[in-house]
């Protein structure tokens, strides 16, 4: 999508996002939860139709589906963010990322291999973060603040959890196998921002 393009979605509903972020998770809801319960949250969220996958959403529908899992389900909300988060990561490998640049990644050596991944990650990062700000600090670890994205109330911390999950397998997929990102928790509880350390072993 042009940068056109993505101004007038925000102008029209918010930031876009991929599809992804809702697809994945409720794919894991109803494994988990099963229809019923993944149905009460889905209408609690107010996502009357799911994404077809071939287009970019307002990333609110995100937001609500994690705070609205959250709500449901406490503990349940970041084991389903985990899997759903690992299965984005799969999906970006397999149908958004070139397969020439996939071969090369993972014969690299991994000191080379992530600051080439981290810096494609950041060329990307607006489909992800939608409004949020997304910031590398070198290859290892990064930032993401929504402290400038209107959010109404702050996002869950199964959606922090959700992107630590994505770079988890990213970084397993194409850089080292004993990858592991974590969430840094925030000063205060209601912060808007996390920042995140990748870590081999």
């Amino acid at each position: 999508m042009s940068i056109e393009g993505r101004i007038l979605g925000r102008r029209r509903g918010g930031a876009l996002i991929g599809p992804n972020a809702v697809l994945k998770a409720v794919e894991v809801m109803e494994e988990r939860l099963g229809h019923a319960e993944t149905s009460a949250i889905l209408a609690d969220a107010q996502i009357v139709n799911l994404p077809s996958g071939r287009h970019m959403i307002p990333e609110v529908e995100a937001l609500r589906l994690h705070r609205w899992l959250a709500l449901h389900d406490p503990m349940g909300a970041f084991v389903i963010a985990e899997e759903a988060g690992a299965r984005t990561a799969d999906y970006i490998i397999a149908h958004r990322i070139p397969p020439a640049a996939v071969w090369l990644l993972r014969h690299c050596p991994a000191v080379l291999a992530a600051p080439l991944l981290m810096a494609a990650i950041g060329k990307h990062a607006w489909t992800f973060v939608g409004a949020g700000t997304f910031t590398p600090d070198g290859a290892w670890a990064f930032s993401i603040d929504r402290g400038s994205a209107g959010d109404d109330l702050p996002p869950s911390d199964s959606l922090f959890h959700w992107y630590a999950a994505v770079f988890t397998q990213l970084y397993r997929r194409l850089v080292a196998p004993d990858c592991t990102c974590r969430v840094i928790a925030p000063d205060a509880p209601c912060d808007m921002a996390r920042r995140f350390v990748i870590a081999r072993g």
